[in-house]
């Protein structure tokens, strides 16, 4: 069934590459213009999305910092002429035991994973419910679910980002505006790029499927979820897209690792 999404326009964040890339193509090929916002430098992917025969462009923003975002929904609409879908994507980690974090990685990984989307959100809605309708589709992470070591600032995000699209939902649901959390396992990310080979073979080995997830396996999912055809009557909901991996524990690191992580001086 088409998701009937030809003629939309979305907003995308984190949008250059990995999941948002994806979601991004995925929109395009159902025939939705789409405004992607990073703060690397996108040409190709912008290329890309033109080549599917949509209207796409690009905006410079570093979400976690509060101006930036609201600049960024303001241009989203002025490029587009209106936001009818909102992908909230970005997002980054920062690897740091508990005895080590830092206020810059702590603040920075907090304003990029959630505030950001406090604030985004914020905007779009003031833009969303003059119009009785939209769609908002939030990405969360199993780290929400499976703990890991050196995470907790990144975990918190994600957590946090699960409680927020609850009450997003609720207040959204009487102006036609749907949110939703689309969650997503271990995907081949430049953001996952960095874990070695031998805590790679083990991870892989705890995911019930026994293999990483390709970014463009979301996509379809993403549709599911921003479609008004094709999920009318569900928000506040969550999809976890993982193979399993909720299911199973992290040991990605061995006992010695752990007494040494917060030993150091």
């Amino acid at each position: 069934m088409e998701p009937g999404l030809r003629g939309k326009n979305a907003l995308v964040t984190g949008g250059g590459t990995g999941i948002g890339r994806a979601i991004a193509l995925a929109l395009a090929e159902a025939g939705v213009n789409i405004a992607l916002a990073s703060n690397q430098p996108a040409d190709e992917t912008i290329r890309e999305l033109k080549s599917l025969g949509v209207r796409a462009s690009f905006i410079a923003a570093d979400v976690s910092i509060e101006a930036d975002v609201g600049r960024m929904v303001d241009e989203a609409v002025s490029q587009l002429g209106s936001v009818d879908l909102y992908v909230n994507n970005a997002a980054i980690a920062a690897h740091q035991p508990v005895t080590q974090i830092s206020a810059d990685a702590w603040h920075r990984t907090l304003n990029t994973n959630l505030s950001a989307c406090v604030f985004a959100c914020r905007e779009i809605c003031k833009h969303m419910i003059p119009r009785r309708g939209g769609s908002i589709l939030i990405i969360g992470s199993t780290a929400q679910f499976n703990q890991a070591y050196g995470e907790a600032s990144y975990h918190i995000a994600k957590a946090g980002l699960r409680a927020y699209k609850n009450t997003l939902a609720l207040e959204m649901a009487p102006h036609g505006i749907r949110v939703n959390l689309l969650v997503p396992g271990h995907f081949l990310t430049p953001l996952t790029e960095s874990i070695g080979d031998e805590s790679a073979t083990v991870l892989r080995g705890e995911i019930p499927l026994r293999r990483f997830g390709q970014p463009k396996e979301l996509g379809a999912t993403a549709l599911l979820l921003l479609s008004d055809r094709l999920s009318p009557y569900t928000t506040g909901a969550e999809f976890v897209v993982d193979g399993g991996l909720r299911l199973r524990p992290l040991p990605l690191v061995t006992d010695q690792q752990i007494l040494l992580m917060n030993a150091r001086e």
